[in-house]
């Protein structure tokens, strides 16, 4: 049974929109699992350009925009226009980190209307006048091109010390039931443009005492419980598109003898958002060049750990050592793996299937 076929037994009114030229190889299913940032600020760069074949192609499914990318509104309008063009009928994941506060690509230096941080907007704003604030931001992103905004933070605030989350006000509260609060507008406010969002970074990254940016980050005297509750009322309540996932050790949920982080553990992505907490929808990683990965597993160890834990998406900046061929790196180490292993084989058709059913809802 081809996965096409699978995808419309399974999701008949989402099978109606996904053309059958997207389901024809093995390679096109794995394209779909890459999201890669490039070089280039205008949709004339060759690198663009080049982007536009591999998406057109299907060697990729989507692209992350950073600030280098952006020099000017219409010229961010441009190229995520020729984006969605190389692939109307499967259309790409154009990406952006725009949370409000210190985090954002789209800034008052180009013309975009910032917004405060999490904790501000949980300080000033009740969840309904937040979504308000968030459905004003989602709106201009929308009009630029994006398909997905990368919030919002579900990190619950329990370390006030903490140097990536707490230090910038990225977190909403101290209280997992006011973070899912606030989350929700957040998500509401997005999906109201038209906009996919990615609650990150699971299982919580409120309680560390490193940032996942620089090393290791080891969670395992820290983390807590409750630092699930977030995803856990999210997801009951279908108000999830993807779940990022975080580069946390904690030894509970670790390979043997290894100190595989979540990103890279089927502990976590499989046996805790998928079996305890029942989530069913994409998974994508953080950015698979932070230091916590690139300092300790090899190109090859990293995507293929990270698709036998679970994860649908593979999201790399493509900063740590740029090269336009990244993302033909990537395709070539899954199909390779595929064709050696058929239960690899069979991962990359499973979140093939879930990347087709997302992308039926952008607009």
């Amino acid at each position: 049974m081809t996965s096409l076929l699978r995808l419309a037994l399974a999701l008949p009114m989402l099978a109606l929109a996904v053309p059958v030229v997207h389901a024809a190889t093995l390679e096109q299913m794995a394209g779909q699992m890459i999201v890669v940032g490039f070089q280039g600020d205008d949709a004339d760069d060759a690198s663009v350009e080049a982007l536009r074949a591999d998406i057109a192609a299907g060697q990729i499914g989507g692209v992350m925009l950073l600030k280098t990318n952006v020099k000017s509104l219409p010229a961010v309008a441009a190229m995520n226009a020729g984006f969605r063009e190389a692939s109307p009928e499967l259309p790409p994941f154009i990406t952006v980190d725009q949370e409000g506060g210190s985090v954002e690509r789209l800034t008052k230096e180009v013309g975009f209307t910032e917004i405060p941080n999490a904790a501000s907007i949980a300080a000033k704003n009740s969840p309904e006048k937040a979504e308000a604030v968030y459905a004003a931001m989602a709106s201009g992103i929308a009009e630029l091109g994006f398909s997905v905004n990368f919030g919002p933070v579900a990190d619950v605030n329990l370390n006030g010390n903490n140097a990536i989350i707490a230090k910038y006000g990225r977190s909403f509260s101290a209280d997992p039931a006011i973070v899912a609060a606030y989350d929700e507008a957040f998500i509401k406010a997005h999906r109201a443009a038209g906009i996919l969002t990615a609650l990150k970074h699971f299982p919580g990254h409120g309680s560390s005492t490193a940032d996942s940016h620089e090393g290791f980050v080891d969670i395992t005297e820290t983390w807590q419980e409750t630092e699930l509750d977030p995803y856990r009322a999210l997801i009951a309540a279908d108000d999830v598109d993807m779940v990022m996932v975080g580069h946390l050790y904690h030894a509970d949920y670790s390979d043997a003898n290894a100190q595989t982080p979540s990103s890279l553990s089927p502990q976590w992505i499989t046996g805790v958002l998928r079996d305890e907490l029942g989530y069913n929808g994409v998974v994508i990683t953080d950015d698979l060049e932070m230091g916590a990965i690139r300092d300790h597993f090899t190109l090859e160890q990293t995507v293929t750990q990270a698709v036998r834990a679970g994860s649908d998406v593979l999201l790399f900046s493509n900063t740590a050592k740029y090269r336009a061929s990244l993302g033909r790196e990537i395709l070539d180490i899954l199909v390779a793996e595929a064709a050696a292993d058929p239960a690899f084989a069979k991962r990359i058709e499973q979140s093939y299937e879930r990347i087709v059913a997302l992308k039926t809802r952008i607009r």
